[in-house]
């Protein structure tokens, strides 16, 4: 994982972004074992406490669990993971959305650039024409 922090937000927080976004696209595995917080805190250059806050945020939100003793995995309810990777999705296709308004980009030429990508091999969009 890389780690890559910005002054806009705590770092806690940036991490808890990080490593849902790790679960959710499937890079950390339902049932996998998590670093302990040593191993993610050197990992990711900062304090231990920040790590562990940041864990303890991901296990509010059900993402993660603690075994006793045993440390932290990743959660097995798959209804939870699916849940998050849809509001990042969503949160995602908003920020777009509202950027292409700002710019004065109406829906029609949104998706007019959209399927010019759809044809152009070497585009992301082309890579996912069966979800256009």
């Amino acid at each position: 994982m890389e780690y890559q922090f910005d002054n806009e937000k705590p770092i806690y927080i940036q991490l808890v972004e990080l490593i849902k976004k790790e679960i959710v696209s499937g890079r950390m595995k339902s049932g996998e074992k998590i670093p302990s917080v040593r191993e993610l805190a050197v990992q990711a250059k900062v304090n231990p406490n920040t790590v562990q806050k940041a864990l303890a945020e991901l296990e509010r939100f059900g993402l993660i669990y603690t075994e006793r003793t045993n440390g932290k995995y990743v959660t097995e309810n798959t209804d939870i993971i699916k849940n998050y990777r849809n509001e990042l999705i969503g949160e995602r296709v908003n920020s777009f959305l509202t950027d292409m308004i700002n710019m004065g980009v109406g829906s029609e030429e949104i998706a007019e650039y959209l399927n010019q990508l759809k044809g152009d091999q070497n585009s992301e969009a082309s890579r996912m024409q069966k979800f256009i």
